[in-house]
């Protein structure tokens, strides 16, 4: 099971997250989050060892120079579409990223889910994304805090992998663990997991983690 934090900004927090080994680190680069990570974030050296969790830069109807900038700038593995990207959007971007000399940066496109029928976009991306991503649809893009009906997921049928998102908390982990999907491959945590935006409840954070992962 493949953790994902998401909605990093404190120096300190960082280190302390990054040394429960989970395998993303989120960082928002959208000015409307509350989480929003500006120019002059501090990563520290806990994120330089090779076992350091990888960076996924969260983008929300950017352009295409913008999200290339970061990517080069924060030394990103993954860029993370939480907006309203389409097609022939993210084909333009992995033709940027191939120019620019970072034909490594993987793309998770996010899906905001309530029905079904909103599961069936996964069919937009195909063969052009890495991984998805299927979270709550709210008010605003991610960090919504609530959960959606799990069971529409059981419509998937694609190939693409996928990180289940939308207010999981610490009390969640073995309905995590009961709910099956051979493209599932982890978790994505944020808001539940807060103190205030983008501070995490390292302890809390420890015991899921531990629980998903014994």
């Amino acid at each position: 099971m493949q953790i994902k934090v998401c909605g990093m900004r404190e120096p300190d927090n960082i280190r302390e997250v990054a040394a429960l080994k989970i395998d993303y680190m989120g960082f928002i680069f959208s000015e409307k989050s509350p989480r929003y990570v500006s120019s002059d974030i501090d990563f520290g050296n806990c994120m330089l060892s090779p076992d350091a969790p990888k960076r996924v830069g969260v983008f929300v109807d950017a352009t295409i120079d913008s999200i290339v900038s970061h990517a080069r700038r924060f030394r990103l593995s993954y860029v993370q579409l939480h907006g309203n990207e389409n097609s022939d959007m993210i084909t333009e971007l992995k033709e940027a990223f191939i120019a620019s000399a970072m034909p490594e940066v993987r793309i998770i496109k996010a899906i905001s889910v309530v029905d079904a029928d909103d599961v069936k976009r996964w069919r937009l991306y195909k063969g052009i994304v890495d991984m998805l991503l299927f979270d709550t649809k709210g008010r605003v893009p991610g960090g919504n805090g609530k959960q959606f009906d799990w069971s529409v997921l059981n419509t998937y049928d694609g190939d693409i992998p996928f990180l289940l998102s939308g207010g999981i908390g610490e009390g969640d982990a073995q309905r995590v663990l009961s709910f099956m999907h051979e493209r599932m491959i982890g978790v994505d945590l944020n808001s539940r997991f807060e103190i205030s935006p983008a501070l995490k409840d390292v302890a809390s954070l420890a015991r899921f983690i531990n629980e998903i992962r014994s």
